[in-house]
């Protein structure tokens, strides 16, 4: 139930409760008001005592009814809705305003929830209005510029209004699909399911990461010290995580000596067991061993032979259809509970992102924005100005703005360049920037790995995945970590980003695909042909209205219409961990 309905039912009993006060002072004050001139009467004095005390009465059932509505109310909103609660507010109230109660099938609403069918199409329509606008934004775009080029500015003064009009119209769907999805009625349960799942899926984490007797448990090794910044280095710990998981042995992370932090992964986060960080064992092996071996080393991604069909983007399949239904991209969501549990933070570590927080005053609403320079730069990703990202946190805001009043437009600004964070303030002074040139200054390849640097890189990461909305490239480890971490904070953030080159990927996975979900023919140049149910390795979006990949069937390569591909899961056996009973 959301707090919309709960407020409902509080007004009508409020409403009821006032009713049959009024009703009672006018029965029982009546013959006061016929016999001014006389003297009291016994009978009236006893009636007047009555209705006192029947006031009395009425006020303490308020009471009682109030603090039941308000607590259902807060269970409501935060999502801890079950049939027992919901049973003892029906019998509460009817036996209090002596009323019958019926909820109308609310209360299976609210356990049962939406089916799958229903969350996917939902989330199917909020991209298919995205992916409609990013195509007929890009040819409108081609229009205008072929309008400039040809000397002809009312046509691009035209097209211009066309496109700021239709960006409206964008704006206003989706915020329509938004409103919608909260008004019927199954937001608590998206609640109450995300915390159930993951809850889940970390106690069955701590179940293989505390093994009743350390000497005789399965171990995998892991070596933290892998040449790469930060963001590299925990994705790295997150696989060596996930095949621990596969194949049902306790993650042992080597981090002596780890370059960002010499004192080792301990020092930053939670230690991964509280009964079992010994590595040793009665036998050795490296990857893949055996399933008798105790002791089995994992290479990096990069030199993992053979390939196990449980590297990201797989999902397991005994939680694929819990996942599916929930979230908007379930290979994301299954990261990020392995981040969740990986970035536990010591309490001093803890500590210095609170101070953080509040010495920049960082509040809602804010935009995470993520500008990756330096060695990425030429290499790996294109040069983005910082007018590119602010496109998007413009975007955002105007949104926004559609619904409520804000106040300020605050961004929150991490970036491995110094230059930009004061060029972001002089461009745009409409907004109010957050964050420190001096973490920028530390993000520099030449200083990258000093205690400053960590500091800062923890602070960035923090900031930007507890931001309202991700503006980054996705080509940055940095921010595809934010973007994971943020899914483990939300039921389903899974449209809370804008990238402005790649889709989301996680080194080293196994292949992303897509099925056609309906026929095309190919009639421009550079498009590929696809009948329902082709296959698709999908190698990136290019953010008009097309997709660019192979069609497995045809071996044709080129691009796609987004809207007429879904993603194809991979869904594979993973231990089940009965060990860990599912909470009901």
């Amino acid at each position: 139930m959301n707090l919309r309905s709960s407020n409902k039912i509080l007004a009508q009993a409020a409403i009821i409760l006032f009713f049959f006060w009024v009703i009672a002072l006018i029965l029982l004050t009546r013959p006061l008001l016929n016999n001014q001139q006389s003297e009291v009467s016994n009978d009236v004095l006893q009636r007047l005592s009555k209705a006192v005390s029947e006031l009395e009465s009425l006020k303490v059932r308020n009471q009682e009814l109030q603090w039941i509505l308000t607590n259902f109310s807060h269970e409501a909103q935060s999502g801890k809705i079950n049939k027992n609660i919901i049973e003892r507010l029906r019998s509460t109230l009817e036996n209090k305003i002596r009323v019958p109660i019926n909820f109308g099938g609310l209360e299976k609403k609210l356990i049962d929830g939406p089916s799958k069918e229903y969350e996917v199409k939902r989330r199917a329509i909020y991209r298919g209005v995205q992916e409609i606008w990013y195509f007929v934004q890009q040819e409108l775009e081609k229009l205008k510029k072929k309008g400039h080029d040809q000397s002809a500015p009312e046509l691009a003064s035209l097209i211009q209004e066309i496109l700021n009009s239709g960006k409206e119209h964008e704006i206003v769907l989706l915020n329509d699909l938004q409103e919608l999805s909260s008004m019927e009625g199954h937001d608590a349960w998206r609640t109450t399911e995300s915390r159930a799942l993951s809850d889940l899926v970390q106690r069955r984490l701590h179940y293989l990461q505390n093994p009743v007797d350390c000497s005789k448990a399965r171990k995998l090794v892991c070596n933290l010290n892998k040449s790469c910044g930060y963001g590299c280095q925990i994705h790295h710990a997150a696989y060596c995580f996930i095949m621990a998981y596969a194949t049902k042995r306790t993650l042992i992370l080597n981090s002596k000596k780890w370059r960002y932090h010499r004192g080792g992964w301990e020092k930053v986060f939670l230690p991964l067991s509280d009964t079992c960080t010994d590595p040793s064992g009665l036998d050795r092996s490296n990857w893949p061993g055996t399933n008798e071996t105790q002791v089995i080393e994992l290479p990096i991604v990069d030199m993992l032979s053979p390939r196990p069909p449980f590297l990201p983007l797989a999902i397991p399949r005994d939680l694929s259809d819990r996942m599916i239904r929930l979230h908007g991209d379930p290979q994301v969501w299954w990261i990020g509970q392995f981040m969740k549990y990986l970035l536990r933070y010591q309490p001093e570590s803890q500590k210095m992102l609170d101070q953080a927080k509040e010495k920049m005053n960082f509040k809602m609403p804010v935009v995470g924005v993520h500008v990756r320079r330096t060695d990425k730069v030429g290499t790996e990703a294109a040069f983005h100005s910082i007018d590119e990202y602010m496109l998007f946190v413009a975007d955002f805001f105007n949104k926004l703005e559609m619904k409520e009043k804000v106040p300020v437009r605050r961004v929150y600004l991490a970036s491995d360049d110094p230059s930009v964070l004061p060029e972001a303030k002089k461009k745009y002074p409409d907004y109010e920037f957050l964050g420190d040139v001096s973490i920028a200054k530390g993000a520099a390849v030449a200083t990258r790995y000093t205690d400053s640097s960590l500091r800062g890189i923890l602070v960035d990461i923090h900031m930007l995945a507890h931001s309202d909305h991700l503006v980054c490239t996705f080509s940055s480890q940095v921010c595809r970590l934010a973007y994971e971490i943020m899914q483990t904070l939300h039921p389903d953030a899974s449209s809370k980003f804008k990238s402005l080159d790649d889709i989301y990927y996680y080194g080293g996975q196994g292949p992303h695909q897509q099925t056609a979900i309906y026929s095309h023919k190919a009639h421009r140049t550079g498009e590929i042909s696809m009948e329902v149910g082709d296959i698709l390795g999908i190698a990136g979006n290019h953010w008009d209205g097309y997709s660019k990949g192979i069609n497995e069937r045809t071996k044709q390569s080129g691009l796609y219409p987004s809207f007429k591909a879904v993603d194809k899961y991979n869904i594979v056996d993973f231990p089940v961990y009965s060990e860990v009973a599912v909470a009901e």
